[in-house]
């Protein structure tokens, strides 16, 4: 099993509502998946270093956990959501789960 971690920027660079993206989302993994958990009331803020300083970013998190990792399908997910959102690269993750 995997949890997957969507970091979805709050204020996308692109001129969409963000609420409508992350409704989108959540109804499309509920329908691939079985379900997401997003966590919407706390942004997290995220920090990196560029070649320019240090840049900041808050951060909505969306979580779904697969039984099998297909790595193509997720990546051509994160492209999609990165053309979306007008976002240069976007943060998608896989950790390994085992359930208690």
């Amino acid at each position: 099993m995997h949890l997957i971690q969507l970091f979805i920027p709050a204020a996308p660079h692109a001129a969409i509502d963000i609420e409508d993206i992350i409704a989108m989302i959540q109804r499309e993994m509920t329908e691939r998946h079985g379900g997401a958990t997003s966590y919407l009331n706390s942004p997290a803020k995220g920090f990196w270093s560029s070649g320019e300083g240090t840049e900041e970013d808050t951060v909505i998190v969306i979580e779904v956990m697969v039984n099998s990792l297909d790595r193509a399908w997720w990546r051509q997910y994160r492209r999609k959501l990165e053309q979306l959102l007008g976002q240069e690269e976007l943060l998608v993750r896989a950790l390994p789960v085992e359930t208690l």
